[in-house]
């Protein structure tokens, strides 16, 4: 099962068990109440506390947009409606008919949830509020019933409850956020990190086109046949710079590179022999090349990417996988794409998130994904993990 889909799972898992709860406490409110004798004004009153339970249910069972203004104003008109009703009973309690049965525990839960999803996800601005006026009125229902002692601690033991239910949204959302910037940061890198490849391949071809250009002229009036020769590779490196940089339209370089940084060879799929003999003498587990196919006169970012998943595939093995006994690295090309597959055999259990806490994946399928390809990693059929990318050979303009 993949991790969207267990979260989703876990969030029905949730939602059907806050159904059953408010369920159980309704029909022990109801129990309660009904079981005292109760005056058909109080039995009304039961009836106008059941609705208020029901009515928390669209607040906290749906799954919600970060920084949604409706939940919190919704939370807002339903806190007053509570303390409306507590005051109510209150200011009509000589009023003793009105007072004794349960207080509303199907309310009070349901309140509570209303309490961390608003602090999970409503906007910013009024979810304080919201939460404190929600918990204001979580404390106060237990005076329904009196202003006995207990009552009294009851009502401070459903606030605790309320501050927990806070602080655990706020948890949940402050963890969420710094994921988000973790994963925005990484993307940023990848981004960056390909606009330089990107950049010293370009600098590369334009570099020869200009010492080509610059010897044609100089030939020129003794061999024009040298000329033409000339004049085929710089139309050959200009269209290989031209379709790169289609491809890569958008990417944006880090500001902060040095405009003089000297040009550095980039690593491709034909550098993967050494890669291998590299991890070999730092690994227990014997890594293996299969290639199928001519790797040659590639595109440059789809062989720089093979290679920096290539590169990933064995370093989440080193990390992840001390049982392997082996990786198998398969590196194939057909007439239209260009697929990479790093295997390994490790039989400790593994989930997608516990590979690096899914930050070297992200940053790999941003780049898989600039170029128009796909990037999948899991568990194999036959046990270990896999990791698999297919790249598109085509130009962008034919895609």
């Amino acid at each position: 099962m993949s991790t969207p889909d267990l979260r989703r799972w876990w969030v029905r898992l949730a939602q059907a068990a806050g159904l059953v709860a408010i369920g159980l406490l309704a029909l022990f409110d109801l129990r309660f109440s009904t079981s005292v004798g109760m005056s058909p004004a109080a039995l009304l009153l039961v009836l106008v506390r059941m609705g208020l339970a029901v009515a928390t249910v669209p607040l906290w069972l749906p799954v919600h947009r970060l920084g949604s203004r409706w939940l919190p104003a919704a939370a807002l008109a339903l806190a007053a409606t509570s303390l409306a009703v507590t005051a109510a009973i209150q200011v009509a309690a000589n009023s003793s008919y009105l007072l004794g049965g349960s207080w509303g525990l199907a309310e009070a839960g349901g309140l509570l949830g209303v309490v961390f999803v608003v602090t999970r996800w409503g906007a910013p601005r009024l979810a304080p509020w919201a939460a404190v006026a929600v918990g204001l009125a979580v404390t106060a229902i237990p005076l329904r019933t009196g202003t006995d002692t207990v009552l009294v601690i009851f009502g401070l033991l459903q606030a605790l409850a309320a501050a927990g239910a806070a602080g655990v949204g706020l948890y949940l959302r402050i963890t969420a956020a710094g994921r988000e910037r973790a994963i925005a940061l990484v993307r940023a890198e990848q981004r960056a990190e390909f606009a330089r490849d990107l950049h010293d391949f370009i600098a590369h071809h334009v570099t020869g086109i200009v010492v080509q250009a610059q010897g044609a002229r100089f030939v020129a009036e003794q061999d024009p046949r040298r000329v033409i020769v000339a004049l085929e590779q710089i139309e050959r490196a200009g269209a290989e710079t031209m379709a790169s940089m289609r491809r890569m339209v958008g990417i944006l370089r880090n500001p902060d590179a040095p405009p003089d940084a000297p040009l550095a060879p980039l690593a491709g799929v034909t550098e993967l022999e050494p890669l291998l003999t590299g991890f070999n003498g730092a690994a227990n587990a014997a890594a293996r090349l299969h290639v199928d196919g001519d790797l040659g006169a590639l595109p440059v970012e789809v062989s720089t990417s093979a290679y920096r998943v290539v590169m990933e595939g064995l370093t989440n093995a080193r990390q992840h996988a001390p049982d392997a006994r082996s990786v198998d690295v398969a590196v194939r090309r057909t007439p239209d794409w260009l697929l990479v597959r790093v295997a390994d055999d490790g039989a400790s259990p593994r989930t997608a998130p516990a590979r690096g806490h899914g930050f070297g994946l992200i940053g790999l399928t941003e780049r898989v994904r600039a170029l128009g390809g796909t990037i999948t990693a899991g568990p194999g059929v036959a046990g270990g993990w896999v990791l698999d990318a297919a790249f598109p050979l085509q130009p962008a303009v034919e895609r």
